[in-house]
């Protein structure tokens, strides 16, 4: 690695340090019951909390989509495998979500956040791949498996510093990530839409009642979640479609 990017590598590592620091020193964090409890729980079709479960269709067609995209469409993408990692777990959001929001109880939060874990980290390895180096590839299964072992760290010990470090620590750097190094891609300001859209989604997650009323029931916060995370995920789907390969040569 040249010396002019090695300065950018231990700022994005000494972030993601300092966030673990923060996360770790703080006393055990238990999964607040209160989460469980969403404002919106009509049952259409015999289906309960029907709008939660039924707006994770979108999660699904997203997936589908952007499966497609690198698996038949673009056979030769060099970050084919995190990207169809990436969009599996989209895809998995779906089912697992649709299914906590069913019965929502910390046994089933379980099969809503495994998947989101490795969309988390998928995307994560995508952006190293990218911007930083193509190696960054080899790291994705130990990734994933990183993402997998927070979630299970909640469930045995009912500790969720490690999955929210996980979570938030890879959101915190992505933005440095994004402006301190170039990319081999065009359309790059897509990760910006997705960052922006997420900011949103967990805004109207925390404003679940408010919403619900201010929309006189239409929708509720948590609804509206899915929907705003889901035009993110959509977005990047039409970034890896649209954008093109400038054959820049990343530090290896």
């Amino acid at each position: 690695m040249k010396l002019h990017s090695q300065w950018r590598t231990l700022v994005v590592l000494a972030t993601f340090l300092v966030v673990a620091t923060f996360f770790f020193t703080r006393p055990v964090m238990i999964q607040n019951q209160s989460y469980h409890q969403f404002i919106d729980t009509r049952s259409f079709f015999g289906i309960p909390n029907a709008m939660d479960v039924l707006s994770n269709v979108l999660f699904a067609l997203v997936g589908f989509l952007g499966i497609q995209e690198v698996a038949i469409r673009q056979p030769a993408l060099v970050t084919k495998k995190s990207w169809f990692w990436f969009f599996l777990s989209v895809l998995l959001i779906a089912p697992g979500s649709a299914y906590y929001h069913l019965s929502p109880n910390d046994a089933t939060l379980v099969w809503d956040r495994l998947p989101m874990s490795g969309a988390f980290m998928a995307l994560y390895v995508v952006l190293l791949s990218e911007h930083m180096t193509l190696k960054s590839e080899k790291y994705l299964f130990p990734a994933l498996m990183f993402g997998v072992l927070s979630v299970v760290t909640w469930v045995i010990t009912t500790d969720l510093r490690f999955y929210i470090m996980v979570q938030y620590g890879s959101f915190v750097t992505i933005p440095l990530i994004l402006m301190l190094f170039p990319s081999r891609f065009t359309l790059k300001f897509y990760y910006f839409i997705i960052l922006v859209m997420y900011g949103l989604a967990k805004w109207a997650e925390a404003k679940d009642q408010k919403i619900y009323e201010i929309s006189s029931a239409l929708i509720s916060g948590h609804t509206l979640k899915h929907v705003l995370a889901a035009l993110g995920l959509l977005a990047l789907w039409w970034m890896v479609r649209t954008r093109s390969d400038e054959g820049e040569r990343l530090n290896s």
